[in-house]
C-alpha cells in the first residue's frame, strides 16, 4: 500500500507547497527580470537615445508629449509588476505559516486551480467576486 503525504494546517502536502513555492519563485524572477529590463530601456537612456534621433534640432512638442507618454507607461508597468513582486513575497511568507491557500476574508479554502492559474491569490473565488462588487 502506498503512503499517504501528510496535509500541513492550510490542507497541502509537502510536495503541493513545494510546487507553489516554485511557482511563485520562478514568477517573481520573470517580473523581476521585465522590471531591470524596463528600467534600462526606459530609465536610464536620454530623450535623443530612446528616440534614436542623431540630430540636434529642436524637438517638437508633439515628440516631447510622446516621449512622456511612453515614460509613464513605462514606469506603470515597473509599478505594477513591482506589486505584484509584494504579493508574492506575502504568498511565499504564507505557505511558511501554514496559511497559504486560505481566504483571507471567510477562511475558507481557496481551490488548487485556482491558485494554480494566480498562485499569490489571497482570496476565494467568491469572495473576489465580491470584492469586485464592492461588497466587501
Amino acid at each position: 500500500m502506498a503512503k499517504k503525504e501528510k496535509k500541513g494546517s492550510s490542507g497541502l502536502t509537502k510536495s503541493e507547497v513545494k510546487s507553489y513555492r516554485q511557482m511563485l519563485l520562478d514568477k517573481r524572477k520573470i517580473l523581476t527580470e521585465d522590471i531591470k529590463r524596463m528600467e534600462g530601456d526606459s530609465l536610464g537612456k536620454s530623450r535623443q537615445d530612446q528616440s534614436g534621433d542623431l540630430s540636434n534640432m529642436p524637438i517638437h512638442m508633439a515628440d516631447i508629449s510622446s516621449d512622456n507618454f511612453e515614460l509613464e507607461l513605462t514606469l506603470g508597468l515597473i509599478e505594477n509588476e513591482e506589486r505584484q513582486i509584494r504579493e508574492i513575497d506575502l504568498a511565499l511568507t504564507r505557505l511558511e505559516d501554514g496559511t497559504y491557500g486560505v481566504c483571507e476574508n471567510c477562511e475558507g479554502k481557496i481551490p488548487k486551480a485556482r491558485l494554480k492559474a494566480i498562485p499569490n491569490a489571497t482570496l476565494c473565488l467568491k469572495c473576489k467576486e465580491l470584492e469586485e462588487e464592492g461588497m466587501i
